[in-house]
């Protein structure tokens, strides 16, 4: 019997229709012609059959038994370095095949390709790139590249050969004239109407390329979403980047994730990878549009519980690549806000990567500095990167490696070194400002983005700040004892415009050598990570913060979290919000009095029997020593759904529990 394998590719090269001419002149190049193309480029808006037809060019490159390797865009980094290591057999191995789909996601590698990557292509080689864009005028005007590039813009399908597709899938005959009109040439939009059952063809419809088309082709695909709970999958899949069972059964907690990531997986649009289901992107827009529009506050509460397990996750990251990996995911459901849109740019253009200070770039930093903010400035900038080099990133271009920014983001403990105060006005206007409102307790720390130079787009939106932007924030996030998040900025009005509603302005305008700085800032204490993206997930802006006397239930609630979570580091513990509550106020010594209280608090829910289970989860996720809360899901020898919706119901009634005696005294 045929394997897995060649059974699929068996009936991919049965149902393939079209696209001729890009199939003979591939054949050609894997023959050897010597006139054939070495790089092809195969482009088209979404929908038009780009990756059907790689997997069918991959398919024909294994019957030859070349050497294949294929890479989704979607999942490729911002350092090049990364790329290559992906993609080293294609210049070790003689004869290798690449294939490099959704080459939009990962655009910026361009220009580093046909330099610096490309001409290093083993003996015999060819690359397949498939995306929505064209290639850069330069690739195809150099005659260099004239005879080794072939470029080809997908082309909708004729109206025989929507015919012959329609016919291949076994669409009955009454059908077919209908379906072609209403989906004319283009492929998704015949494949979606393909799979849609026949009673939803009830009348005629002329096609035309919107959006209504794929929300009616989704309807039809879809029908009656089975259940709630597949609706609230749907929920998660059209916002989260990319799904997994495990995404699943964290924010589904009471369902069968098993069952409902199947159902996923079996819709047409949703494509599998090695991070999970990603659905096609016109899809996933139209599907978000219309979940939206149909439960606007079932759709956010699905983003606050994604939002919730994406901080979770990357607050028990074990390296750094899978933090930036959740960061990005958790900044993902932000996209669309106000908010974000005036403090992102999401752009592609003009792609870095970052990396940490090296010795040998401290010259081109201070040149930098010196360039963009004056002698002074760069004599801090030297002061610091002596002190912190660990806090410094430099940003070099994708396509170049030039190091075109650099940024610092410092961690300061309290107190305060008089030496930094002495040197540096702005961590001064700092440590000023946190002492006038609330003080930083021992134990606790500020941090503070201090620099931020990119000089060909000095402190304005751009993926420098992006990506400096989106490392903070995953540091106040997994960072213990943190109680400030500092941010400052040259042109202090522009920047307190654009960060109202995320950072408060604290007034202060320090002054280095000819320039004044706006010092923003955000007590954590206060407004814990999770209530901060909370804001951001509703668009609105955080309110004005109140003082340590005026907790609200939000932030007691948020601060018995952070308490659970810090049980094991005692230090953290003595810092945390929870120890400056009412709660608290009367406890001669308030962190081991504290901890002995919420261990006889978590004791007590098995008092009543429905919280028993819940006593069990708080204990094994938190006061246990479990590394993880998988790990504890194991200990206690339950499937991770069922173990979280214990310990969200622990989590609910601890809190209550102990809000209570905030609001009245222990009883």
């Amino acid at each position: 019997m045929a394997s897995v394998e060649k059974r699929l590719s068996s009936a991919r090269v049965r149902f393939f229709i079209a696209r001729e001419e890009e199939l003979d002149r591939f054949a050609k190049a894997l023959a050897g012609d010597a006139q054939a193309p070495f790089a092809f480029w195969l482009f088209g808006p979404g929908g038009i059959g780009k990756s059907t037809l790689l997997r069918r060019l991959a398919d024909d490159t294994r019957a030859e038994d070349r050497p294949l390797l294929e890479i989704d865009g979607r999942f490729v980094s911002r350092d090049p370095a990364d790329f290559e290591r992906l993609a080293r057999p294609f210049l070790a191995v003689p004869g290798t095949v690449l294939f490099i789909d959704s080459f939009e996601h990962c655009q910026w590698l361009e220009s580093w390709l046909w330099q610096r990557f490309l001409p290093r292509a083993a003996d015999d080689t060819l690359v397949v790139l498939a995306g929505r864009h064209a290639p850069q005028p330069q690739w195809t005007a150099d005659p260099a590249w004239a005879g080794l590039l072939h470029v080809r813009e997908l082309e909708p399908f004729s109206a025989e050969q929507a015919r012959n597709m329609l016919a291949t899938a076994q669409v009955p005959p009454p059908l077919r004239e209908r379906i072609r009109r209403f989906a004319g040439g283009n492929p998704l939009a015949l494949s979606l109407a393909t799979a849609a059952k026949a009673a939803d063809w009830n009348r005629e419809e002329v096609w035309s390329p919107s959006a209504d088309v794929l929300r009616t082709l989704l309807s039809g695909l879809i029908g009656e979403v089975p259940s709630p709970a597949h609706r609230r999958a749907l929920e998660v899949a059209a916002q989260s980047y990319s799904t997994s069972e495990e995404l699943l059964a964290a924010v589904l907690p009471d369902e069968d994730a098993h069952r409902l990531f199947d159902w996923l997986r079996n819709l047409p649009f949703m494509e599998p990878t090695h991070r999970g289901l990603h659905p096609h992107d016109a899809a996933r827009e139209t599907l978000s549009a219309d979940l939206r529009w149909r439960a606007p506050h079932a759709f956010l509460t699905m983003r606050q519980r994604l939002a919730d397990e994406y901080l979770r996750l990357l607050r028990e990251a074990p390296d750094e690549e899978r933090v930036w990996t959740v960061t990005d995911e958790l900044f993902y459901l932000f996209r669309e806000g106000e908010i974000v849109a005036r403090l992102r740019t999401w752009s592609r253009e003009d792609e870095v990567h970052d990396r940490p200070l090296h010795p040998d770039d401290l010259d081109v930093v201070l040149r930098m500095a010196e360039q963009t903010e004056g002698p002074e400035s760069a004599a801090l900038v030297r002061y610091w990167a002596r002190r912190q080099p660990q806090a410094f990133s430099v940003y070099r271009l994708v396509s170049t490696g030039r190091i075109v920014a650099f940024t610092a983001r410092l961690a300061l403990p309290a107190p305060a070194d008089p030496e930094d105060l002495a040197t540096d006005p702005v961590v001064a206007a700092a440590w000023s400002y946190a002492d006038a409102t609330a003080p930083v307790r021992p134990g606790e720390h500020i941090g503070i983005s201090r620099f931020s130079v990119y000089p060909e787009r000095y402190q304005v939106p751009s993926r420098v700040i992006d990506l400096s932007s989106s490392r903070a924030q995953a540091e106040s996030a997994r960072a213990v004892g943190r109680a400030y998040g500092f941010a400052v900025w040259q042109d202090a009005e522009t920047w307190s415009a654009r960060v109202r509603g995320s950072l408060t302005d604290t007034g202060a305008r320090p002054r280095v050598g000819a320039h004044t700085y706006g010092v923003f800032a955000v007590d954590w204490r206060r407004v814990p990570v999770e209530t901060w993206l909370r804001h951001f997930i509703a668009d609105t802006s955080i309110p004005t913060q109140a003082g340590p006397s005026g907790v609200s239930r939000d932030m007691f609630d948020q601060a018995v979290r952070e308490a659970l979570a810090h049980w094991r580091d005692k230090g953290a513990f003595a810092a945390c919000a929870l120890t400056r509550t009412r709660l608290a106020a009367d406890l001669g010594e308030p962190a081991e009095e504290l901890r002995t209280l919420l261990r006889q608090a978590v004791d007590d829910l098995a008092h009543d029997p429905r919280g028993v289970r819940a006593r069990d989860a708080l204990t094994a996720g938190y006061l246990s020593g479990a590394p993880t809360q998988e790990a504890a899901a194991r200990r206690l020898g339950l499937p991770y759904g069922t173990y979280r919706r214990h310990l969200r119901q622990g989590l609910d009634l601890l809190s209550e529990a102990l809000w209570q005696q905030e609001l009245h005294g222990s009883r």
